[in-house]
């Protein structure tokens, strides 16, 4: 039987028309928890976000990620897209500006009193806010200077009149000058420390120096160093995520330079509900790890040997930035690579997805809030000029979301 070519055409038309009418598998994108818009950044690019009890919030905007966040590098949020610099526009303002050119090579600001590089902002259990300053900031080229003695610092600022009432500056030998102090949670228990008022266990992210993580005593300002050099808080050899179909190279020395896979160290950090167990991570890998409290706390002759032999892994969880824990003990994360925050249950020892949304990028900042809300920003980090091709590919606004905890889960409340 012999067809024509008119019957032949119309076979294949058929044929190829019952596949395109059937159903294919497809990812849904979206599942989870659903995401809400909060505030949209026209601005600044921001980082973090904290929410006070009665509902004020607040971000950062690190100099050092961005050489045009000028105006302030701690802003209240007081509008859909409206931000005022907090505490005050002059404390925001250093004189002759964040970079000390004098010096050779530049260096970031020594002002003990004035912002220079804020990299988090943090509401602790009595809701107060305080403000981690790293010290450096970025020239135009993207080169971050480094810092000098006075621009590290810890400052605490009460909401009630909004004023500094405490100001703790790191020594060299804590925050050193390539260091990036990148993120800070509080357990304000008085059986903490000596001094009774509290510590703060904090991150170093640095990519040109040390990784690390900072313990601080709140009420003497004695500060130490544990974990340092170790596999744990370290990217991993030979890193590369991929970012909404990007595969996402680091330019550690500036755009023009050779490319390398991503250099941030530990970033990410968290502490359970009970304080007993610190959770952390690097940026430049998929691991969750956690140590003892009790064993960062310690200073003595060997408490870092048996802080490096206490620490544990957790397995895979996806690329994170932030992270944060709920009442439940859930632990909070990005995960980069799929447009999700996951949680890791430690009672069963799994991860989970808690919200996806195609609106999710670089989840940077998570923070609980005392209304049942788990806040994050979005911010597209990787398309900033430190990463290849070294050009600005950020779409604004940068958004804030947040996303209803499960099981009545609230903020971690140690005091």
């Amino acid at each position: 039987m012999r067809f024509s070519k008119y019957q032949i055409a119309t076979i294949i038309a058929n044929f190829l028309g019952s596949i395109t009418c059937q159903q294919l598998a497809q990812d849904p994108c979206k599942g989870g928890t659903p995401i809400e818009v909060v505030h949209l950044y026209q601005d600044e690019f921001p980082q973090g976000i904290a929410v006070s009890s009665t509902g004020r919030k607040f971000s950062n905007y690190a100099r050092s990620l961005d050489p045009n966040n000028i105006e302030y590098t701690v802003a209240e949020l007081t509008g859909n897209d409206i931000e005022t610099p907090y505490p005050s526009r002059e404390i925001n303002t250093p004189p002759g500006g964040a970079i000390n050119y004098t010096t050779t090579p530049a260096t970031g600001a020594n002002y003990e009193n004035y912002l220079i590089g804020v990299q988090s902002v943090v509401i602790d259990p009595l809701d107060r806010l305080w403000i981690l300053d790293t010290g450096r900031a970025a020239m135009q080229n993207g080169t971050n200077v480094p810092s000098s003695v006075g621009g590290p610092k810890l400052i605490g600022v009460n909401l009630v009149n909004d004023t500094i009432f405490k100001t703790i500056v790191f020594p060299p030998n804590v925050a050193f000058s390539d260091s990036y102090i990148n993120d800070i949670r509080f357990d304000l228990r008085p059986s903490r420390t000596r001094s009774g008022q509290g510590v703060g266990y904090i991150t170093d992210s640095s990519n040109e120096g040390r990784n690390g993580i900072i313990v601080v005593d709140l009420g003497t300002g004695k500060s130490w160093r544990h974990l340092d050099g170790t596999q744990y808080v370290h990217p991993e050899t030979g890193f590369l995520p991929v970012i909404w179909g990007e595969t996402v190279y680091s330019l550690p020395n500036g755009p023009g330079n050779p490319i390398s896979q991503s250099t941030f160290g530990a970033d990410g950090i968290a502490l359970s509900a009970d304080g007993e167990t610190l959770y952390f991570s690097a940026v430049g890998t998929r691991y969750l790890y956690s140590v003892p409290t009790a064993r960062l706390l310690s200073n003595d002759v060997t408490s870092e040997l048996l802080a490096q032999q206490s620490v544990v892994s957790h397995g895979q969880k996806g690329i994170s930035d932030g992270l944060e824990t709920d009442s439940n003990g859930l632990v909070y994360g990005g995960n980069i690579e799929d447009n999700s925050i996951i949680f890791f249950n430690p009672t069963n020892g799994t991860i989970n997805v808690f919200a996806r949304d195609p609106r999710i990028g670089w989840a940077d900042t998570l923070s609980v809030a005392t209304d049942g809300y788990l806040y994050f920003t979005v911010n597209q980090l990787w398309r900033t000029s430190m990463f290849y091709p070294g050009t600005d590919r950020r779409v604004k606004p940068y958004v804030l979301f947040r996303a209803k905890l499960p099981n009545n889960g609230a903020k971690v409340s140690l005091r």
